[in-house]
């Protein structure tokens, strides 16, 4: 099993920023990351994923990109499927697309324009839009949320397959990842999370008839320098109760690398996004001791 390791920037990061976010994006090809993660968050400082990965992509050669994770629900899938399309032309084939529903904030979900409750359905029709524009010749569609005739999009991905990774871990989430996802990435989760996580995702897609790759599964794990902000030690109590904080954000570096090791002993996942928690006050002696911490366990 591959174990790869891609470096995350997170919702609150200000490397959005072009003094910052370049020398971070060579930075990370140079020492040896996987792929570079923007998240997206409308109303943070996070730039959009889409313009943050062809910006990486101009700058890099090898380099892999990623969107931890772009919220799929009120966008329109035709021109989703364009763009991504494109991207993953223009990137020789670099693109890794992962999609969740959006983040539980009223802020964010007025920018959609779709209600917590009623994200589903449009986001599973999509879904299989984007899949169906980025394989066949034209598509005709008579859905609940989207009507076509004769669409089509071009250029083609040049993966084929163009993979989607999808996050979450409710049962509910879990669910759709075994029913329609290629690959599974959570986040704020311990070892153990990832293991039960995964044997739902796997019985939910043996009862769909389908298989999930094994190199498909992953993590997304933030990390910090030192002891958890108390707001954010509540975050997690309340989340999961009863659980170290520590054992869901590692609170330094040798810590993280025991996280990540863990996952891979006990068989669970194999691809990793690493999050700085704070935002470093030198990005580049950051990622240097984050390289040193996780990058060995590459193989």
């Amino acid at each position: 099993m591959k174990i790869r390791i891609g470096l995350g920037l997170g919702t609150r990061t200000q490397a959005g920023r072009p003094e910052v976010l370049g020398p971070v994006v060579e930075a990370a090809e140079r020492l040896g990351f996987d792929s570079l993660w923007f998240s997206e968050r409308v109303g943070g400082e996070a730039p959009d994923p889409v313009v943050a990965m062809t910006y990486a992509i101009a700058r890099t050669t090898k380099l892999k990109v990623g969107m931890s994770v772009m919220v799929l629900p009120g966008r329109n899938p035709v021109l989703v499927a364009k763009e991504l399309a494109s991207l993953d032309v223009l990137s020789g084939g670099r693109l890794l697309p992962a999609f969740g529903l959006g983040v539980a904030d009223p802020h964010e979900q007025q920018a959609f324009g779709v209600k917590r409750g009623e994200r589903a359905k449009p986001f599973d029709e999509a879904l299989d839009i984007l899949r169906r524009l980025w394989s066949e010749d034209e598509v005709t569609h008579h859905g609940e949320f989207w009507q076509f005739e004769g669409v089509k999009v071009r250029p083609r991905p040049l993966q084929d397959p163009l993979e989607v990774w999808l996050g979450g871990a409710a049962p509910s989430e879990l669910r759709r990842v075994g029913r329609v996802g290629d690959g599974w990435l959570p986040s704020f989760c311990t070892p153990e999370d990832v293991r039960e996580g995964r044997a739902l995702v796997e019985q939910a897609a043996a009862e769909h008839d389908r298989k999930i790759d094994e190199e498909h599964f992953g993590a997304l794990v933030a990390y910090a320098d030192g002891p958890l902000p108390q707001g954010i030690v509540d975050f997690i109590a309340q989340r999961k109760p009863g659980v170290d904080p520590a054992t869901v954000i590692p609170s330094s570096l040798p810590a993280l690398k025991r996280t990540l090791e863990k996952m891979v002993e006990v068989g669970t996942a194999s691809k990793f996004v690493v999050v700085p928690f704070t935002e470093p006050e030198d990005w580049e002696a950051e990622l240097e001791a984050l390289a040193d911490a996780v990058l060995p366990l590459q193989s």
